[in-house]
């Protein structure tokens, strides 16, 4: 199914290729640049009924457009960036329905588990989103932090989807080797995520047509959800909106069939 996204940098709403974000002074690579505000795009989910999107803060500035997307759809978008043990309930509050963390659950490249169960216990499992996004070295997928640089010690396999599974209600994985690229999706981490996941898992990266949602579709069963940004027509892309929106209700008619 189709699940929508709403990240910012600098405050706009953006869509940047991936890995190309860092603290250089030359910026990253962006395909779209919206005039409209985060909460234009929030209300749009909400009249279509899009839940399980997602709000990323790409960086500091961001915090009042993230705030005013999940006021604008309260309940309804997941909300990523700067997460941490501190202020994951205060998001929660803000309109959150879920929290997505990624970075400040690693330090040196490793898994800090004790911060991880500090998380769940601050805010329980089911309202969190563990961010697996990850990059392919040597034949292997790794998960990536710190604005998807520095690779770390932990595999995205059938093992590691396992063991995190009793820490987190949801995964959400950028195939960020094709981030934004808008060259089809990697179905070898689509099948891996399907195959290995228990859990509902949102993938994202390089998705660019329907023929990618329902390859999707079938490959993982429906257990794997496809996030689609640059290449819609509301972020400057040829493929329709609303194409992707009547994809969801047909679907979901037919799962009530």
């Amino acid at each position: 199914m189709f699940r929508p996204c709403i990240d910012l940098h600098e405050g706009r709403v953006k869509q940047i290729v991936g890995g190309t974000l860092s603290d250089c002074a030359e910026g990253p690579q962006t395909n779209f640049v919206s005039d409209r505000p985060a909460s234009w795009y929030a209300e749009l989910y909400r009249k279509d009924g899009l839940r399980g999107g997602h709000v990323i803060q790409l960086g500091p500035g961001n915090e009042t457009a993230a705030r005013e997307a999940l006021a604008a759809f309260p309940g309804g978008l997941q909300l990523g960036g700067g997460v941490n043990a501190d202020n994951a309930a205060g998001w929660l509050d803000a309109g959150a329905s879920h929290v997505i963390v990624t970075s400040w659950v690693f330090r040196e490249g490793r898994l800090d588990t004790e911060r991880l169960a500090a998380l769940v216990k601050s805010i329980g499992r089911e309202r969190l989103v563990l961010d697996l996004s990850c990059r392919q070295r040597d034949s292997q997928y790794w998960v990536v932090t710190d604005r998807w640089q520095n690779f770390t010690e932990l595999p995205v396999n059938e093992a590691t989807l396992q063991t995190l599974a009793d820490s987190c209600a949801e995964y959400l994985v950028h195939a960020v080797d094709v981030e934004g690229l808008q060259t089809g999706i990697d179905l070898d981490l689509v099948q891996t995520l399907a195959a290995g996941s228990p859990l509902p898992v949102t993938y994202a990266g390089g998705a660019n047509s329907l023929a990618d949602l329902e390859a999707v579709q079938q490959a993982s069963g429906g257990r794997v959800h496809l996030t689609i940004g640059s290449a819609l027509d509301i972020f400057g892309g040829k493929l329709n909106y609303t194409d992707c929106v009547a994809y969801n209700r047909r679907h979901s008619e037919g799962a009530c069939d």
